[in-house]
């Protein structure tokens, strides 16, 4: 959902974080940074949980903000309740399409408890999201993280860059509850 204010942003952001301790995820401090760097020109932050086909319940929660300065920062995590899989990454890239309002977040995993060798501490991943505006009558929308090879996309910088986005939102899935914001 679209805000004016970032202390609306920062607190609904915080209201969703802190709405359900019970996640599995971590608050990654959605919108503070934001609020607390100058100069911020582009921003996207959320959390929630929706749920994927093939994977089950999917809890997300993070925050991405680019200075004046061209300078991107911002942590990720999602949570993997079914099979207990947690990953956890620093944000080096973003683009956001205001018209559409659609952000593709990338990164670097600083955590990992998947076994699989594409998801290992070090590896690059990204998602994106979907913000559907306030009141809408559409939830906002996420996708699971998506990794190497994965689109033919081999980095985060190529994928925040490409800006791949399927018809008809295809492999987003409705946040069951939370929120996303872009600014």
């Amino acid at each position: 959902m679209r805000k004016n204010q970032w202390c609306g942003m920062a607190c609904l952001a915080l209201a969703a974080a802190c709405s359900e301790p019970e996640t599995g995820v971590e608050q990654v401090e959605a919108g503070r940074p934001a609020a607390a760097a100058g100069g911020v020109e582009e921003s996207v932050s959320g959390g929630g949980q929706f749920v994927h086909p093939d994977f089950g319940a999917m809890k997300l929660t993070f925050h991405a903000v680019r200075r004046a300065d061209g300078t991107v920062s911002g942590r990720f995590q999602q949570h993997q309740p079914a099979f207990g899989f947690i990953y956890k990454g620093d944000v080096t890239c973003f683009a956001i399409d205001p018209v559409n309002h659609r952000a593709w977040i990338g990164g670097v995993l600083t955590h990992s408890n998947d076994a699989d060798p594409i998801a290992e501490v070090g590896d690059e991943a990204w998602f994106r999201v979907l913000d559907t505006g306030d009141n809408a009558a559409d939830p906002d929308r996420s996708t699971f993280l998506g990794f190497e090879g994965g689109g033919g996309i081999i980095t985060s910088e190529e994928y925040c860059q490409v800006k791949i986005w399927p018809d008809a939102n295809a492999r987003t899935w409705p946040l069951e509850q939370g929120n996303i914001v872009i600014h």
